[in-house]
């Protein structure tokens, strides 16, 4: 069998692992060794992990700044997303959060709207065949392809 000395895809394949392990604390970035590995995994672990619980920390912070704001406004934060919602306002939990932060006067404004909507009873719910067919939005169909555009086909034949 011919000799292999894997001169210089050895010494890439050690510095890349090397790289990976920059910045680790004491000795821990600097051995190739079984160890190491098991830190690399650990830290490309943690880190498909954080980049979960980011959006997740996020959107709790926005709550907590909202629900401050609007108690300021005399109501919960529940109250305040159910009014905005009934309103018709389609804010997301961000903007509203930087709102209250940078703009306390439109929050108000937001606030004050959300307390007349929530006074209001909801608007009546639709089922989902008679919200389709009523939706003028969406575009008439020739075939008859989808299973409720078969449907109507044969409820109006």
């Amino acid at each position: 069998m011919p000799r292999v000395k894997r001169g210089t895809v050895r010494r890439a394949k050690r510095k890349k692992l090397l790289g990976l392990a920059k910045g680790y604390y004491a000795n821990k970035s600097k051995a190739v060794s079984r160890r190491q590995r098991v830190r690399r995994y650990r830290a490309r672990n943690y880190a498909f992990v954080g980049r979960r619980r980011k959006k997740r920390d996020f959107r709790r912070l926005w709550v907590v700044r909202i629900n401050a704001a609007a108690r300021e406004h005399g109501l919960t934060y529940g109250q305040l997303i159910s009014g905005l919602k009934n309103a018709g306002v389609t804010l997301d939990r961000k903007s509203l959060s930087e709102l209250a932060i940078s703009a306390p006067a439109a929050f108000a404004k937001l606030a004050a709207q959300a307390k007349d909507a929530a006074k209001k009873p909801p608007p009546a719910r639709q089922d989902g065949l008679s919200r389709r067919l009523e939706d003028s939005r969406r575009p008439r169909r020739t075939g008859c392809t989808d299973r409720f555009v078969i449907f109507v086909c044969l409820q109006t034949s």
